[in-house]
């Protein structure tokens, strides 16, 4: 059975809208998904004072589920076997957050195929979702980079738009 290895934040969970609506509420500001993406690194200069965020307990306890997550990656671990990974490390207070949130949203896949770890190169799949071209660089199978605001300049992967658009691709 060939194996899929999905990314969390910001290819299962809506992690960047989740930070975009933290600092659009504390500057006054409307920054879309689309706009962040023209506009990085102004962009990050309303960001950068709020980080420190995602080191609070509770951050990514209550991320929204990206649009067809759930249906489609359902669909996909009945054909292949799928690994969740992702770099919770680096956020030491996401763990159990991360794990919970998989147990409401993903109770399927389970504990035992979650991975939370520094580097992806390590983990063997046919398959690696990811949002950050850094992870796909380093993969040894086929990567996919699912599209965020923060990796629009990126075309050395084949770039997936959406869920839907995995299915078409994976099924």
């Amino acid at each position: 059975m060939q194996r899929i290895a999905i990314d969390m934040d910001d290819v299962m969970a809506e992690t960047a809208q989740k930070i975009i609506n933290i600092v659009n509420n504390a500057n006054g500001t409307n920054w879309t998904k689309e706009s962040v993406g023209k506009n990085h690194p102004e962009f990050n200069t309303h960001y950068l004072p709020h980080r420190d965020v995602l080191f609070e307990k509770g951050f990514f306890r209550d991320i929204p589920v990206m649009a067809d997550a759930q249906e489609v990656i359902k669909k996909l671990h009945e054909k292949y076997e799928i690994f969740v990974v992702s770099a919770a490390n680096e956020f030491p207070l996401s763990l159990s957050e991360k794990l919970e949130w998989l147990e409401e949203h993903f109770p399927f896949i389970g504990w035992k195929y979650t991975v939370f770890c520094g580097h992806k190169y390590m983990v063997k799949a046919d398959y690696l979702i990811d949002d950050q071209p850094r992870n796909l660089a380093t993969f040894e199978g086929k990567g996919l980079l699912f599209d965020a605001p923060h990796n629009q300049d990126i075309t050395d992967f084949q770039r997936v738009h959406s869920w839907k658009e995995i299915e078409k691709l994976l099924l």
